[in-house]
């Protein structure tokens, strides 16, 4: 006897197909206790707000970054590292992003207003000294043209000395940067720089990472991120070197834009993904009630005077190169110790079936992130810091941790959000494409959208599918189009609900 199809009425027949939606795991609480100094200022601006309290915290941590990276590097397990942190926080509109970073940025954009009133005077003179020199220098070619004497000539031009450079650029940040232009204004600016931007998209999204350059960027940002030199040649502007800059990084972007840039394989593959340290805190929007608000001026005060104490002190700058020149803060044998041993954990956790094996890029710069978050907080409570201590390497440690966990749940969601994107192309070709009223699995290979051509991939999308009440699992047995069938589906085509 011939079996057949189901035609009980499943619940999602009665309601219609539903929206393809991504379950989405709740990450950790912050560990807002290991932020050591920066901590009071980070509650202040999470109690103001009551943005979710990640979002605060990596606006202290970045700016803090940016503030101390440029007085020394930090002792890690494999050598002397910046103290440059790279940051990434995922939340959507209208969960205060902005209104979490104005007020740690506020003493630096009061900085930088400062300087560019000197830097205008000193343009000014300058640009005197500049025309007296050229006056000089013109008077002397003269000369020589006429007396023939090339002797004097040069002795005179020696005596005259080099042409007066012009003062360094005083922007400490930038926000939508091409590698060309962040190049020319370490060149010409100040060697310690920060990306930030509570629109993180427009940089992600910007000519800077368009197809043609993205490769570039990355590898420029990787690069900086490292420390190295930054060397470009071109024809019309020779080969240039430069050494000792450093790049602090916070972008704010929403959940689409980092689902998109996370996706892409060229920015994990590079290893620019995995120097980030991210985090998508569950969202407080609907909960912040005025009357929870909490005011704590004196934290934020007090954070504001150890900025500004920090950015009115001269870097220690290479004179002739014009780049930082760096002492290495050593870390305490307490401190290196905790450190070995959180790596070892770590190393452990990325063997095969380990919790980390499929987050290797990630989990094997864990260490060094911690190294560096340890630096930051112990130059941003004192400059002169002759070690990392312990306490602030456990501290960073658990910070690390969380941020390598945030890690592994944010790449299982960019997976999740590939299998829903290949199950709505799917969808969307059953319903434009399809002719028949069922469906089998060689049919998605043999047919179906390109993503799909493999069977795990096709089975994956066709489960997805009838999860989600646009597909009907026919009984095992089923005749579809003449031939008994193990496996096949009934298509839904009624609704338009989107996916």
């Amino acid at each position: 006897m011939t079996a057949q199809p189901n035609l009980v009425e499943t619940p999602f027949e009665a309601e219609g197909p539903q929206p393809l939606v991504r379950e989405i795991a709740s990450g950790a609480p912050y560990p807002v206790a290991a932020l050591g100094p920066l901590r009071a200022a980070v509650e202040a601006v999470q109690g103001m707000t009551q943005a979710p309290l990640a979002i605060p915290a990596q606006s202290a941590l970045a700016v803090a970054s940016l503030a101390v990276q440029g007085f020394a590097d930090v002792e890690t397990l494999g050598g002397a590292r910046p103290c440059a942190l790279y940051a990434l926080t995922i939340a959507k509109s209208g969960e205060r992003k902005s209104a979490c970073d104005a007020p740690f940025l506020r003493t630096l954009r009061a900085h930088e207003r400062e300087q560019a009133t000197a830097y205008r005077a000193e343009r000014e003179d300058w640009a005197r000294r500049l025309a007296i020199w050229k006056a000089q220098y013109d008077g002397i070619i003269s000369g020589s043209r006429k007396k023939g004497d090339r002797a004097a000539s040069e002795a005179e031009l020696r005596a005259l000395g080099l042409e007066p450079q012009p003062p360094a650029l005083i922007d400490r940040t930038v926000s939508e940067p091409t590698f060309e232009g962040l190049t020319k204004l370490f060149a010409l600016g100040q060697p310690s720089l920060g990306l930030f931007s509570d629109e993180g998209g427009q940089f992600l999204g910007g000519h800077a990472m368009n197809s043609e350059n993205r490769q570039k960027t990355l590898a420029a940002f990787n690069d900086l991120w490292q420390g190295n030199a930054i060397k470009r040649t071109r024809a019309g502007d020779g080969h240039q070197s430069l050494y000792g800059r450093r790049l602090a990084v916070h972008l704010m972007v929403q959940p689409t834009v980092a689902r998109g840039f996370m996706a892409d394989p060229l920015a994990a593959d590079t290893g620019f993904l995995p120097r980030f340290l991210m985090c998508e805190p569950p969202s407080a929007i609907g909960t912040r009630l005025h009357a929870n608000a909490k005011e704590n001026p004196p934290a934020l005060a007090s954070f504001e005077r150890r900025l500004g104490d920090i950015l009115r002190t001269p870097m220690p700058i290479d004179p002739e190169g014009g780049g930082l020149d760096l002492r290495c803060l050593p870390l305490s044998h307490e401190a290196r110790e905790l450190l070995v041993d959180y790596a070892d954990k770590v190393e452990r956790s990325q063997s095969y079936g380990g919790d980390m094996a499929h987050l290797t890029g990630t989990a094997s710069k864990s260490a060094e992130q911690a190294a560096r978050i340890a630096g930051v907080l112990t130059l941003w409570r004192d400059l002169d810091a002759l070690e990392v201590d312990a306490a602030d390497m456990a501290n960073a440690i658990e910070l690390a941790r969380y941020y390598l966990l945030e890690a592994l749940r944010l790449a299982e969601v960019a997976n999740v959000s590939a299998e829903i994107d290949r199950a709505n192309q799917l969808r969307r070709w059953l319903i434009e494409h399809w002719p028949e009223p069922e469906v089998l699995v060689r049919d998605v290979q043999n047919r179906g959208p390109n993503a799909l051509r493999e069977s795990p991939k096709a089975r994956a999308a066709l489960f997805q599918l009838e999860a989600h009440g646009w597909l009907v699992r026919l009984d095992a047995g089923t005749v579809v189009r003449g031939s008994s069938r193990k496996e096949a589906w009934r298509v839904i085509r009624s609704g338009s609900v989107a996916g």
